[in-house]
């Protein structure tokens, strides 16, 4: 049974990527303190589309910066919505992964 809280906590953290950005799943389960949940984010990831406000799913990849979610969006609807945030996607794969990487670790430090 997921756990619905921890959901809630990670829709969150991804409401706050900006746009023209990506993050990880590993760093945003990482930032809520339970590193090893990386798969978890991608559960709340593939529930993410009824969530309201609406969160940007897209914008999570895996610490490679494939587009590992993809198949969850159909087609190449992860893509198109990246690209429109001007990130540059070939093969599946964010090009200057490291420079439009979003860490909440860092990002949302207190």
């Amino acid at each position: 049974m997921p756990d619905y809280n921890f959901f809630d906590n990670v829709y969150e953290v991804v409401r706050q990527v900006p746009p023209g950005r990506v993050t990880s799943y590993g760093a945003v389960a990482a930032y809520l303190g339970a590193k090893r949940s990386s798969r978890v984010v991608g559960y709340a990831m593939q529930a993410a589309g009824t969530a309201n406000p609406p969160v940007p799913a897209h914008r999570v990849v895996n610490r490679q910066g494939l587009l590992t979610g993809k198949f969850h969006f159909g087609g190449d609807t992860m893509q198109q919505l990246l690209e429109s945030e001007g990130i540059e996607v070939i093969d599946n794969q964010v090009q200057n992964f490291k420079a439009v990487f979003w860490d909440p670790a860092i990002e949302l430090a207190l």
